[in-house]
């Protein structure tokens, strides 16, 4: 399938000075306009609590200045795409996810810390979370990426292992965060294992959009906003990823060229999840543009 064209670099410039956070507008610069990367952390800082994790709805689904798990592993991927995941700071960040972790040395998706503040409805606070594989599998690959070595990440790893080995019936969310693991997780032969036994599961439950012109065609997970698919760049976000394998070519830039289309008049991309207070789609947007714009450009698509 003949690609379709890169997106307007301008436009998405455009979208970002006008309504995103400061922290977004200088990854964007950064990424694409010779930005500093100590531009960067300095924003970052903002959100960074005294007990090393981060909070003030760095993820804007959870609101108010506690740290969580899902703020801290939002940093954590700012400062991987900094080049800055090393060093004191993430030192402190490890400590911080021992702290929350659950009894299997694993992270909940949501710390109780939470409760009194606003959440999105679909990440319900409970007194005693569960340790999630959602959580603590992006974090864990990332930090194994990176080579960082902490203490921490040896029950995690093997928690993250187990939940993958487990999976049956599964959601996109969980197959993402699943990649992300494999990915960065130094026994590369169980990796891509494990990775293709999760390719068929997700062809096999349908968990992917492979035609965009018959979206409608396919299920939404349980829990999801209507029509909130995934498509194969959801999981295979560079051509290096394991997910990768799991598309034909057609399949890929089908969904590539879908991706580039969905580029709007503002400049930016729409979010798919559910929306459930004026502010955070604002903050959303310009995250998803970001992310859209860094796939598009590591399949070479763009912009321009």
């Amino acid at each position: 399938m003949a690609a379709t064209g890169a997106p307007s670099l301008a436009r998405a410039e455009q979208f970002v000075w006008l309504t995103a956070r400061v922290l977004e507008q200088r990854r964007f610069a950064h990424l694409f306009l010779d930005g500093s990367a100590d531009a960067v952390e300095t924003a970052l800082t903002a959100y960074l609590n005294e007990d090393g994790g981060y909070g003030h709805a760095l993820e804007p689904d959870l609101r108010g200045p506690v740290s969580q798990p899902l703020h801290t592993a939002h940093a954590l991927s700012v400062l991987d795409s900094i080049g800055r995941c090393s060093g004191p700071r993430v030192e402190r960040i490890c400590r911080y996810l021992t702290e929350v972790s659950t009894k299997e040395g694993a992270l909940p998706a949501l710390h109780p810390s939470q409760r009194g503040y606003p959440a999105a409805p679909f990440i319900p606070v409970v007194d005693d979370p569960p340790a999630e594989l959602l959580a603590t599998g992006p974090v864990v690959g990332l930090l194994h990426r990176n080579r960082v070595w902490h203490a921490w990440l040896f029950r995690a790893t093997d928690f993250c292992w187990a939940a993958v080995d487990a999976l049956e019936r599964s959601h996109p969310y969980e197959i993402e965060a699943a990649v992300a693991f494999l990915d960065g997780v130094p026994d590369r032969a169980r990796a891509e294992a494990a990775a293709d036994r999760l390719g068929h599961l997700v062809r096999e439950q349908r968990l992917v959009v492979l035609d965009p012109g018959r979206r409608a065609e396919y299920p939404v997970a349980p829990g999801y906003a209507p029509g909130e698919h995934h498509f194969p760049y959801d999981y295979a976000r560079t051509p290096g990823s394991l997910a990768r394998r799991w598309f034909s070519e057609d399949e890929l830039e089908g969904s590539l060229d879908r991706l580039a289309a969905e580029q709007r008049e503002d400049g930016g991309w729409p979010v798919s999840w559910r929306r459930w207070a004026p502010g955070t789609e604002l903050e959303g947007r310009p995250l998803v543009t970001l992310r859209a714009l860094q796939t598009l450009r590591a399949y070479g698509r763009g912009p321009r």
